[in-house]
């Protein structure tokens, strides 16, 4: 089943053409890297599919319907788990427990199923120590895994993590290995981890001239 499709995407950002043309779909359950050069458009893509950019033309599907309004685009956010490139700006929280909680409380969950949704992700990303901790006093690399942590809880169906592994040290990388190993999400992750390329062998794209092409492999 189809979830996320774009059509003729092309998009201007301070009068140049980022991404021209270009057409991309993911269906559930499927995994992508999509990688390429600082400043090819990658980042780009995924805000414009969040509706955080508007493109010049092109159409975005969510489960063949068009995203128009700004009320399609929350059914967007709400299907599909963003995790930002820079964890300081997704984390605002005082605690790392609330952060986990916010966004399930948000969708109207109950506490004993939020705490069993808290319970079950920070047990597959090996976090269960970082609960009680402030979020302001954690590492680069714990920011960066209780961000990912904090999308997991609301169980988008599709998973968008943008450089996921930068910061991570050996323990916490091979957690998250694991979970992108075991998860049946659709997932896309933007990278220039060549390591993380390597452990799984997914589909991948290069970012390129605004445009997304297909590699048998990442050189």
């Amino acid at each position: 089943m189809e979830i996320l499709r774009v059509d003729g995407l092309t998009v201007r950002l301070g009068g140049k053409t980022v991404i021209e043309d270009l057409n991309f779909s993911i269906l559930s359950g499927e995994k992508t890297f999509i990688v390429g050069p600082n400043g090819a458009g990658k980042t780009t893509l995924i805000e414009t599919i969040m509706g955080f950019i508007k493109p010049v033309f092109g159409k975005i599907y969510l489960f063949d319907k068009e995203v128009k309004t700004e009320e399609d685009f929350f059914r967007v956010r709400t299907t599909v788990g963003y995790v930002f490139q820079n964890p300081d700006d997704q984390l605002f929280s005082p605690t790392v427990e609330e952060e986990l909680a916010f966004g399930p409380l948000n969708l109207g969950l109950s506490r004993e199923e939020v705490g069993r949704r808290i319970n079950k992700v920070v047990k597959e990303l090996g976090i269960e120590n970082l609960r009680e901790k402030f979020t302001y006093k954690l590492s680069g690399g714990e920011k960066r895994i209780v961000s990912i942590a904090s999308v997991l809880t609301m169980d988008p169906q599709v998973l968008i993590l943008d450089e996921p592994s930068n910061g991570l040290d050996e323990e916490k990388f091979l957690y998250l290995v694991d979970f992108l190993k075991k998860t049946e999400k659709a997932v896309i992750v933007i990278t220039h981890d060549k390591e993380l390329v390597e452990k799984l062998p997914w589909k991948t794209y290069k970012m390129e001239n605004g445009k997304l092409i297909p590699l048998l492999k990442v050189l």
